[in-house]
């Protein structure tokens, strides 16, 4: 897993509702979507309804945890203070297998390194002990 050596002044997620359900499979290092129960098809992020065939039916399903960059943005100048320390950064967006798509960073490479179609796989990063954060690092093997 990976540590975080120093403590986490970013703004982090809130942990009610469905979002907190999320994260908690996150906090048992377990990377979960919700797929409906009806048409079958996965989202993120959480919600009551599936915006394809309007059923509230649905359940938490075990991602692969394998995906590709889809897009990035390289971050030189922070708009929140508590960024600022991090620049460069590239928050990048990365496809999962499942189809959704996810906010999120690479953490073993540098902004000028991603590629879009780059394969990577998750990790997580234990920010507190309420908060695990899904993050990715470059896939291990050629799929």
């Amino acid at each position: 897993m990976s540590e975080q050596a120093t403590p986490y002044d970013k703004p982090v997620p809130a942990l009610t509702g469905l979002h907190g359900e999320f994260y908690a499979w996150c906090r048992d290092r377990e990377l979960r979507f919700q797929r409906c129960t009806g048409c079958g098809r996965y989202r993120h992020v959480p919600r009551d309804i599936c915006a394809h065939c309007s059923s509230m039916e649905w359940e938490w399903v075990r991602s692969s945890g394998r995906g590709t960059v889809f897009t990035w943005t390289d971050v030189v100048r922070a708009l929140h203070p508590a960024f600022a320390a991090a620049t460069p950064y590239a928050p990048v967006i990365v496809e999962m297998e499942e189809g959704v798509r996810l906010l999120s960073r690479v953490v073993d490479c540098t902004p000028d390194e991603l590629q879009i179609g780059m394969p990577v796989e998750v990790d997580f990063q234990q920010v507190s002990d309420a908060l695990t954060l899904p993050v990715f690092r470059r896939a291990s093997v050629a799929r």
